[in-house]
């Protein structure tokens, strides 16, 4: 198993130095990856939750790929509708060759409708915009010239060069904890990538994802989660998000995800309410806590 970090890219304080600052410190806890959320119009509901300046994700992984070496990057998710698919698939393509260890497209439909306005995109048509667009990257990658025809993008002939350096192309994550999310996992990811999911919904999804792929004609994507962490003094009681709760409430439920086969988790150190975010000094201290307590980034095992 391998354990990453999810890397701060938005609010008041943070410079260039301060986000070069938390990759290196993922990197010297012994995390093997990194990897970055995504806007692009910061409209007022997005604001309220990640306060501008925001660093685009891309920038900052090809940032990133040029001063912290040994950490693979990667999205958190890509908000695939924002963005025609042969400049994603360029994108990420282009650092995965500029990044020595690689490059995870983490790829979903986002949640905020006042920015799907200010982009000019169909909030209501999301999915199948996503479904679409991830089918038409995954098709830049493995060809050039690219050829592609849909309801929402046509073209022809075009060169997609430089391509990843794994062929046919990037790992996949699809982030969302919807039943559409299992299906567009299933049929376009090589992972499945929820956020704040409890244990027992993440162990019944796995039969219906495992299902969804055969029905594709794929392999079963691997669980590759996102855990917001959240120590607390005094154990949770009932169904709480994986990553809530006392150390060894936080070790214990570690260990399940690996029972159950997840390949890679990341942990995100943000609370999602600006009012409760520490300082970069208090992620760091959480990050040494659980690399020293709860999981063993060296041999990808929990303790």
């Amino acid at each position: 198993m391998e354990f990453g970090v999810n890397i701060l890219n938005f609010g008041p304080g943070t410079t260039p130095a301060s986000l070069l600052q938390q990759a290196l410190a993922a990197r010297e806890c012994g995390y093997s990856f990194a990897m970055i959320s995504d806007h692009v119009a910061v409209t007022a509901d997005v604001h309220e939750a990640y306060p501008a300046p925001f660093y685009d994700q891309f920038v900052l992984a090809a940032h990133l790929a040029g001063r912290v070496p040994g950490l693979t990057l990667g999205t958190t998710v890509t908000v695939v509708p924002y963005r025609h698919p042969l400049h994603t698939a360029r994108l990420a393509a282009n650092i995965d060759c500029l990044n020595p260890e690689g490059f995870i497209l983490g790829a979903g439909t986002g949640w905020s409708r006042p920015e799907y306005a200010a982009l000019g995109v169909p909030f209501a048509e999301r999915g199948r915009i996503a479904d679409e667009y991830l089918a038409a990257i995954r098709a830049a990658w493995a060809e050039d010239p690219t050829t592609f025809r849909g309801e929402y993008v046509s073209y022809e002939n075009v060169h997609t060069a430089p391509a990843p350096r794994t062929e046919p192309g990037l790992p996949v994550w699809v982030g969302g904890n919807s039943p559409a999310a299992l299906r567009r996992a299933a049929r376009l990811g090589e992972g499945w990538h929820p956020y704040l999911a409890t244990l027992p919904a993440m162990r019944a999804a796995l039969p219906v994802l495992a299902e969804e792929a055969d029905r594709a004609g794929r392999a079963t994507p691997a669980l590759v989660p996102r855990l917001q962490v959240r120590v607390t003094e005094t154990r949770l009681r009932g169904e709480h998000p994986v990553g809530h709760g006392t150390v060894d409430q936080i070790r214990e439920d570690l260990a399940a995800l690996a029972a159950l086969g997840a390949t890679h988790l990341l942990l995100d150190t943000n609370p999602d309410l600006p009012g409760l975010r520490g300082t970069a000094a208090d992620d760091r201290r959480l990050l040494e806590l659980l690399a020293e307590e709860v999981l063993d980034p060296a041999s990808g095992t929990i303790r």
